[in-house]
């Protein structure tokens, strides 16, 4: 039996040793496109493919660089899947003015540990800003991997951004929150378990719960 274009995406990308996140973000990214023309992306044309691109940049308003991850996600999925050789859709120019980043004041940031909906979650996030750690590694992240002893104080992260192992400071605070979780919640294989104990927190719940406690009010 022909394997569906969805297994064909997954299974390329899987053995291409794409991240989950990336593996997840561009299943949608397809999902997105075919439900926007309401028909299978193998029946979907090369122009309408650049009118969707379109649509997301003029009409939406969606920045360059997310749109951009639109169209690698999509020529992912044509090029390797439904072997589209000569790709004929693109997006315009980036713009060369760039916004500054947004960074947080340190009272911001404490308000936002304070406005966290529960322990997991004000301590999953305090991980990302004390120990300057990715979300895709924090949710990787298993209790092996804190290294409390006082000569040490560091956090392991196996698999990082590049594939390479490295180490961060583990500081007393977070230590001391990292206890109070560990009283509460017991994680046994992975440190933020998502609703499977067997599985870790998934990408999308463990960017909810900084959306959640930035639009809370303290």
């Amino acid at each position: 039996m022909e394997k569906s274009l969805r297994t064909q995406f997954m299974d390329y990308m899987t053995l291409n040793r794409y991240s989950p996140w990336t593996i997840q973000h561009y299943m949608d990214i397809v999902k997105r496109l075919a439900k926007y023309f309401n028909k299978s992306p193998d029946l979907i044309t090369q122009e309408q493919i650049q009118e969707y691109l379109l649509y997301l940049y003029q009409e939406r308003k969606l920045d360059w660089g997310t749109c951009n991850a639109h169209l690698s996600g999509l020529s992912c999925f044509y090029k390797n899947v439904l072997k589209l050789e000569e790709r004929k859709f693109k997006l315009p120019p980036r713009p060369r003015t760039r916004k500054l980043p947004n960074i947080m004041s340190v009272e911001e940031v404490k308000k936002l540990f304070e406005a966290a909906a529960n322990i997991k979650h004000r301590v999953f996030l305090k991980m990302i800003y004390s120990a300057g750690l990715r979300v895709g590694e924090v949710v990787k992240l298993k209790p092996m991997h804190i290294e409390s002893d006082p000569s040490r104080m560091m956090i392991r992260i196996e698999r990082g951004k590049g594939g390479k192992d490295r180490y961060a400071v583990l500081s007393k605070h977070l230590l001391d929150e990292l206890r109070i979780y560990w009283q509460k919640y017991k994680p046994l294989e992975w440190l933020f378990p998502g609703i499977n104990q067997k599985k870790h927190l998934g990408y999308t719940a463990a960017r909810s719960y900084f959306v959640k406690a930035k639009k809370k009010p303290v």
